[in-house]
């Protein structure tokens, strides 16, 4: 991989202390970055992880996924094998339903790319409620309400069937089908994406980068389709998926009210971005020819897109800024030490913690116990839900890496460690490193009870769920 030039943000017109700045607004608003790589021309001017996470690591993009699915429908477009005036049910003739609906019937790839496929509502559901576990069929299957074309759904099954379309044309996955068409031309080395049941990749979650890698994906859509010299994809293509095809909203203070183009969101200030739940984002701002990736578990990201107008593009510049070298070795500095407020791993104890078992009320994750045993060689969890059995190991004081099925359904890699607090309590830090979120056991021995904080990003703000010591010899 060729690695990207990295330089001041003062060789690109940019302060180190507006960087500076930026950071410390995130961090007075409770925003939880995981990573961050700032391009100038090409150059990356300042870039952080926030320990634990480190780039190296990929991290679940959820729906910034989408507009990578929209790139693969651009070169299959580019090669000629589609057309986005192609009714979508001429390509899977043998997955309709007897009849055809008209709407459906006149559904367009285009429809698909701008959300607007005439669902009355998001039908991403009934295709994972498909009893068979065929998505195409089940999102063929759906009502079409209005007419393709005019009304706009934000809609993840949409995505997922232009997926389903570049594995029908090409006879691959869309990520193998991607590989050497863009990835690899970009330097883009760690990607996974996940699949359902029928082996085919969602499309419109689901792929896995580093944010370096979204970065690049950034810069090539900032080139319009060119890298290093070579259109990897075209730059009428790049042109049309980054415009309003869905005009704008009412709200003009609002980055989600600035029109949709394919599987692209407009931006205020002329720009535009892919981005995913929870703050992932690949921000493309052409004028002063920007691109900002981030990694991120935040619920507001609509605070981060303000930090980003008020503190980086607004200080972006012509030309350089005068060179500030007690402000730039501050920011390498701050970016060298970023660590998520995460409480500290606590006291090691000497002996072993009595193994116990906690049992959950009903709730909504479907949790039914959690037993622990720890000891000075480390602190097991096994956590019991409808599924079965799902474990994680937890270092004492520090981190250790385990993989776990507690949460996604998907085997997961997760970083826990464990220590005891000033109360004596045992005290667990599990970080789904790759999902992007982290959840805190908390054991009352003296007590006998347990409490499990899961992110507030998925509604669990100060709503930690609660278990009971179990009797001896529980049936779990």
């Amino acid at each position: 991989m060729t690695p990207l030039p990295r330089t001041s943000p003062e060789a690109q017109g940019l302060s180190s202390r507006a960087v500076l700045a930026w950071l410390d607004a995130l961090e007075a608003s409770g925003l939880e970055l995981h990573g961050f790589v700032l391009l100038r021309a090409g150059a990356v001017v300042a870039e952080g992880h926030w320990a634990p996470y480190a780039p190296q690591q990929v991290h679940h993009l959820y729906s910034l996924s989408k507009s990578v699915t929209a790139l693969a429908v651009g070169a299959l477009v580019a090669d000629g094998r589609v057309r986005v005036a192609d009714r979508l049910v001429d390509h899977f003739p043998d997955d309709l339903p007897v009849p055809v609906p008209p709407h459906l019937a006149a559904m367009r790839i285009e429809d698909l790319l701008t959300m607007r496929t005439g669902h009355a509502e998001d039908v991403t559901g009934a295709l994972m409620a498909a009893p068979d576990g065929d998505w195409v069929r089940a999102f063929l299957a759906q009502p079409v309400a209005h007419p393709p074309g005019t009304h706009f759904v934000y809609n993840s099954a949409a995505t997922f069937m232009l997926s389903a379309l570049v594995e029908r044309l090409c006879g691959q996955s869309l990520l193998a089908f991607l590989h050497p068409r863009l990835l690899a031309p970009l330097g883009i080395e760690h990607a996974r994406w996940v699949a359902n049941a029928q082996g085919i990749h969602l499309g419109g979650w689901g792929l896995h980068l580093t944010t370096e890698g979204v970065a690049r994906l950034g810069q090539l859509c900032l080139q319009r389709g060119e890298w290093a010299g070579q259109a990897l994809l075209p730059a009428g293509w790049m042109d049309a998926a980054t415009r309003a095809q869905v005009p704008p909203g009412d709200d003009p203070d609002s980055d989600w009210a600035q029109g949709y183009g394919y599987q692209f969101w407009r931006c205020r200030h002329g720009a535009y971005r892919a981005d995913g739940a929870f703050g992932q984002f690949c921000v493309v701002m052409p004028e002063p020819q920007a691109v900002l990736a981030i990694t991120a578990n935040v619920p507001d990201m609509q605070g981060v897109l303000n930090h980003v107008w008020t503190h980086l593009h607004a200080a972006m510049g012509a030309g350089t800024c005068p060179e500030d070298p007690a402000a730039l070795a501050a920011l390498r500095a701050r970016c060298a030490g970023l660590h998520l407020p995460l409480p500290a791993p606590g006291a090691v104890w000497n002996g072993p913690v009595q193994p116990a078992t906690f049992v959950f009320e009903p709730n909504e994750v479907g949790l039914a116990a959690l037993r622990v045993e720890a000891g000075p060689g480390g602190c097991y969890i096994t956590f019991t839900d409808e599924r079965g059995e799902h474990a994680l190991e937890a270092g004492v004081g520090e981190w250790r890496e385990s993989r776990t099925t507690a949460w996604p359904v998907s085997e997961e890699p997760v970083l826990a460690r464990a220590g005891l607090t000033h109360q004596g309590e045992l005290h667990v830090m599990a970080v789904w490193i790759e999902a992007g979120f982290h959840w805190t056991v908390a054991v009352d021995e003296a007590a006998g009870t347990l409490s499990l904080q899961l992110p507030a990003t998925m509604g669990f703000a100060g709503r930690p769920l609660r278990a009971v010591r179990a009797a001896p010899n529980p049936a779990f």
